[in-house]
């Protein structure tokens, strides 16, 4: 029974290792009791708690599933609203409990407006993942203002202080990770700028002194990819809690009478040690969140041709590095930016999304046979939620773009955002984008982001301040569309790099890309970072040229690429034909191997920062087969002379392989226990092991 309800209004929430249980005391409030190991449910009660004293109430004191504004309730709040007189205040009592199958609805109302809250939990067979999210509905006829609306609010057992794990990146930087010890105050990670993820991400990692093995690891990811906020703070009583959702920064959503919201949904577990949470949620996220199309099949290696030619894209040059990728086995031909209206350079050209004569004479029919003659499938480029001053779209319509009439609109990379709350401009979008599927065989989509909002007037809003919610809505909306009519075409979430690779956006989008810096020694720490709460199937990685990035051989950077969904990026047109062939026998070995990438079991076990080395191992879910790669930039001193010791093999059954020379065959407990011996040395260190269970 994944929920088990006790006579007392405590309600069990029976996860594959966990339990999670709260329940509603004698007051009507709601309260969180445990989030731990499994006990006995006849157990689980509720403690009385009383005043303190005149400054500090027992609603000091609660933890509490939702904590709501008002009353004697001073700290962080997760719901605070403005009724029609001006009230701003909510009292709230229990109204009973709903269950449909794997689904607890939690109700309550306010005592004299018209408002109704439900906490709504979904517990998933065979993980340690439980959803959450609220839902808040409008009884009344006049409209209620949300002014704050968070989707969960978490409490930690331990009165010890927790560290607290997100990341502090940038663009070209993204997923860097940062840690803080929290033993005192209010600790926010956060977005403003309308994306989930250059710098915050939209989650919390809580732990004890917890490493990749060992250690009770707290999380909890929003499945949101606009403005977040995760609030975490701790008391005078050693009370941690954690509050996630949509920000409130410049935020209201105008609730008018009869219309309900569902808040976005977290996705929380509870693991032991940093490895377990990520293989958690990349078995989650594959089984329940991606899109069913194409969520249990391998993403195809890609060739884009962004930096061979950059806007200087034309039908021949186009088909000739497509000869060349097909060559060398890609599988999907992606022309990036260039290839519509009057687009030179990024002055000009955003918003108008009719295929350019001059490079394509033909239509883009032409290009397209050429790639499928070739053996691949086509995909493309477009940024549709942005427009370039200089376009037809942005003459037509200067109204489309968010402004105000006594602001000078900020351009950066020369643009800017279209409001995507205008049902018109909605309707473009998808009109232009499904005329564009229909008329050519086009298999992928690469939609992209290059800018957060500025000057964010929306006239067209009786609440302007509903845009941040409503734009993303309107970007979900819209692929979910397409997606619909186009179900053969998978479509991946850019924005600028990293800027939207959330789990909001994976609900939604096949497949995300991870950063504009593909260079091969900053990924590693990059896609560390990521993998963290992210499936690596959806984690695109590319083989690109040095260029202005630091030194790696063409291995090197293979090596760390095929570490996620591999893509080449490289000018092929210039790589000889030595190079050629190491893209050929690489393509070859990952296709051999992706499976258990995609959807295999990630080990974290060596780090670059901390061993110099990075060793990452994935194993498939029967144990037969793994693939481990170990890549080093530079060993300091003489010697790095390590045991190499693997993870996630079955200790009973043997496995042979290859290092370098040797052919070696042990038993899964020897290479978990003992390991193998490797002498790692010089900054461009490198090698792929393929383990086979012996047959």
């Amino acid at each position: 029974m994944p929920v088990i309800i006790k006579e007392n209004n405590v309600f069990v929430l029976e996860t594959k290792n966990t339990h999670y249980v709260f329940g509603i005391d004698c007051l009507g409030y709601n309260r969180h009791i445990h989030w731990g190991k499994k006990c006995d449910t006849n157990d689980y009660c509720m403690q009385r708690i009383g005043d303190e004293n005149s400054n500090h109430s027992m609603l000091d004191e609660y933890k509490q599933e939702y904590t709501v504004f008002g009353s004697t309730m001073f700290r962080e709040c997760d719901l605070k609203v403005e009724f029609s007189d001006r009230c701003r205040e909510i009292r709230l009592e229990y109204r009973g409990y709903e269950q449909d199958g794997d689904i607890l609805k939690l109700n309550f109302a306010d005592v004299y407006y018209p408002l109704e809250v439900t906490l709504n939990y979904q517990v998933f067979d065979n993980t340690d993942i439980i959803a959450r999210w609220v839902t808040i509905k409008n009884t009344g006829s006049e409209t209620i203002i949300a002014e704050r609306l968070f989707s969960a609010e978490f409490s930690l057992p331990s009165v010890k202080p927790y560290t607290f794990t997100n990341t502090n990146g940038a663009w070209g930087a993204e997923f860097l990770e940062t840690s803080n010890l929290l033993d005192g105050g209010n600790l926010i990670f956060e977005s403003r700028r309308g994306g989930s993820s250059h710098n915050n991400s939209p989650y919390f990692i809580a732990h004890q002194n917890a490493n990749e093995k060992s250690g009770a690891v707290y999380f909890a990811s929003l499945a949101y990819s606009g403005n977040f906020k995760v609030a975490a703070s701790r008391d005078l009583y050693g009370i941690t809690r954690v509050s996630i959702g949509m920000n409130d920064f410049d935020f209201e959503y105008s609730l008018k009478g009869g219309e309900s919201f569902d808040a976005p949904k977290v996705y929380c577990g509870l693991a032991e040690g940093f490895g377990d949470m990520s293989r958690q949620m990349n078995r989650f996220a594959v089984d329940h969140l991606l899109p069913k199309q194409f969520a249990h099949k391998p993403l195809p290696v890609l060739f884009n041709a962004w930096e061979a030619v950059d806007f200087r894209v034309n039908c021949e040059n186009q088909t000739e590095l497509a000869k060349i990728a097909s060559d060398i086995g890609v599988e999907l031909f992606v022309m990036d930016d260039g290839w519509f209206g009057n687009r030179k350079n990024d002055w000009a050209g955003l918003g108008d999304w009719y295929v350019n004569k001059e490079k394509f004479p033909n239509g883009l029919g032409e290009l397209i046979k050429n790639v499928n003659d070739l053996g691949m499938d086509f995909g493309i480029w477009l940024e549709p939620e942005m427009v370039n001053a200089d376009s037809d779209l942005f003459r037509a319509h200067p109204d489309w773009a968010y402004h105000y009439d006594t602001r000078k609109a900020s351009e950066l990379r020369h643009q800017l955002v279209l409001n995507m709350t205008k049902p018109e401009v909605q309707e473009y979008i998808f009109t232009v984008m499904d005329e564009l599927l229909t008329e050519n065989n086009i298999k992928y989509i690469k939609w992209d982001m290059n800018r957060p909002y500025s000057e964010t007037g929306a006239e067209n809003l009786e609440n302007p301040k509903m845009l941040w919610y409503l734009h993303i809505k309107a970007v979900y909306d819209i692929v979910d569309k397409l997606k619909e009519k186009h179900p053969d075409v998978a479509f991946e979430a850019c924005a600028s790099g990293g800027g939207r690779a959330d789990l909001g956006a994976m609900s939604h989008f096949d497949q995300v890309w991870t950063s504009d810096n593909t260079d091969a020694i900053d990924r590693m720490v990059i896609q560390k970072g990521y993998s963290r709460l992210r499936p690596i199937k959806a984690m695109r990685a590319w083989v690109t040229d040095p260029g202005w990035y630091k030194f790696s051989s063409l291995q090197f950077r293979f090596n760390i690429a095929m570490q996620g969904s591999l893509g080449i990026g490289g000018n092929l047109s210039k790589y000889s034909a030595e190079e050629l062939e190491i893209c050929k026998q690489n393509i070859a070995l990952y296709k051999e191997i992706r499976d258990i990438v995609q959807f295999g079991d990630l080990y974290r076990l060596l780090d670059i920062d901390e061993d110099e080395v990075l060793m990452n191992q994935y194993v498939n879910s029967d144990k037969t087969k793994s693939v481990v790669f170990i890549a080093a930039n530079g060993t300091r001193f003489f010697k790095k002379r390590i045991p190499l010791r693997f993870d996630g093999l079955d200790p009973d059954k043997r496995y042979t392989f290859k290092f370098f020379n040797d052919e070696i065959e042990k038993s899964g407990s020897y290479l978990m226990e003992v390991g193998i011996p490797a002498h790692i040395r010089g900054r461009d260190y490198n090698t792929i092991i393929v383990i086979e269970e012996k047959k």
